[in-house]
């Protein structure tokens, strides 16, 4: 008989999150291989065209990001200096539940962790499963399980996956895929699919300080190029506009696979539109490579700059100078890029970065007439400066990894709030510049 499987993507507690093209693109890939051997269903809670999501207006952008729907929640103890409204983001506890009574039960069920400090909505994923589907297992993967193995552990699964390798899923489901036949992500889980995500490369090759992936990920290896011309082409079939790449060092040593897929889209003639909201590493994008970039359908680009201090970089890993960023910039114009889609990331609150060089760096990013994002810090164990970070936060609670909280708790609510007024001050203008007429 075949076995039965629940993937779950949980709801969101957080003071803020937004739909920048949000997939579980994990959870799916894992459920790929078993769809063969099992019945797999999916709930997603983050899913924005689920009917019960469609009070939510405007429902999205011309790029597919748009609001989650969302309810207020009591503030955690840990958050009552911080007088923000604290939510629930995702469909009603009410939906799974409903849905869990008119389904038989479920032999397993695959909850997918993506945020340490977003651990609350699996909580309640899990205790609502326990509750009405006493007898399934349950197993946690994603970043959060391996990130905090003990703490995710802590709610009641039957397994956490704390490592990216599928072998002690494999072996609790008794299924064992074969390893030489590939399948692609789990996309028909979705009744309606208008923006996806994908991934051309596994890893990455730097080493920042304050990145898990560089410190405990995977080695960088670019995926075969027919497995990635195979999920686009699965999801343009399905009808997806907007794809977003989910690659922690997607133009890494471009010619093994992102080349030869972007000149795949461009000689196919493919209409859709990509973006990166992953930082892209600056010193990568030369002219031939923006040009490709726009030609294959590249509509935003997110670039990670960080600051324009030399130390910082120096001591965090050294991942752009200044004149990278302004080459990318010239790259990405001339090759045709609209000057707001192309966005510098900058960290708020890093505990080795100075408030005055955030201030400069936000302006020189301004002068290059491009927009600024902010990037909250969050604190994340196992990282060198997540560690450093115990001096002020207790990092064993993954509430105080939060990526508002930890900011306002160094730099304090207020002074927080005017970096982040500055920024949409200078991002204006940059809009205003911008606009025809």
């Amino acid at each position: 008989m075949r076995p039965r499987i629940l993937l779950v993507n949980p709801p969101i507690y957080d003071f803020s999150a937004y739909d920048f093209w949000l997939k579980p693109l994990g959870l799916l890939g894992v459920a790929g291989p078993l769809s063969p051997h099992a019945d797999v269903t999916l709930f997603d809670y983050l899913d924005r065209l689920h009917p019960a999501a469609a009070t939510v207006k405007p429902s999205a952008d011309r790029w597919g990001r748009g609001h989650f729907l969302s309810q207020k929640m009591p503030r955690p103890p840990q958050f009552a200096h911080i007088p923000r409204i604290w939510r629930r983001f995702g469909l009603p506890r009410p939906m799974f539940e409903d849905f869990l009574r008119a389904n038989p039960p479920f032999d397993v069920a695959l909850i997918q962790t993506v945020m340490t400090y977003w651990y609350p909505g699996v909580a309640e994923v899990i205790e609502d499963l326990r509750r009405r589907n006493p007898n399934t297992q349950i197993v946690l993967g994603g970043f959060y399980a391996q990130a905090c193995p003990e703490h995710a552990g802590s709610l009641g699964a039957d397994l956490v996956v704390s490592a990216p390798d599928p072998a002690p899923l494999y072996d609790t489901l008794r299924i064992y895929p074969d390893q030489t036949v590939y399948h692609p992500p789990l996309w028909s889980a979705y009744d309606r699919l208008e923006t996806a995500a994908m991934k051309l490369t596994v890893g990455c090759p730097l080493k920042c300080t304050y990145c898990w992936a560089g410190q405990h990920g995977p080695p960088f290896v670019a995926r075969p190029l027919e497995h990635c011309i195979a999920d686009l082409d699965l999801l343009l079939a399905r009808g997806v506009r907007d794809i977003a790449f989910y690659d922690d060092a997607l133009l890494c040593r471009p010619d093994e696979v992102f080349v030869p897929f972007l000149r795949h889209v461009i000689d196919s003639g493919l209409r859709v539109n990509f973006h990166t909201p992953n930082a892209l590493h600056a010193r990568y994008i030369t002219p031939e490579i923006a040009g490709l970039m726009v030609a294959a359908g590249f509509k935003t680009f997110y670039i990670g700059f960080e600051s324009t201090s030399e130390d910082f970089h120096k001591k965090t890993g050294a991942k752009v100078v200044s004149r990278q960023l302004e080459s990318a910039v010239r790259s990405l114009l001339d090759a045709g890029a609209h000057r707001r889609g192309i966005t510098a990331y900058l960290i708020l609150g890093h505990p080795r970065s100075d408030l005055d060089q955030l201030v400069e760096s936000m302006h020189y990013v301004n002068k290059l007439g491009i927009c600024i994002a902010l990037s909250d810090f969050s604190p994340i164990p196992g990282t060198p400066d997540g560690e450093a970070c115990r001096r002020w936060v207790d990092l064993d609670e993954p509430l105080n990894h939060n990526k508002t909280a930890f900011p306002t708790a160094f730099l304090g609510f207020e002074r927080s709030n005017q970096i982040k007024d500055l920024g949409r001050q200078l991002n204006r203008s940059v809009k205003t510049a911008s606009d025809p007429g």
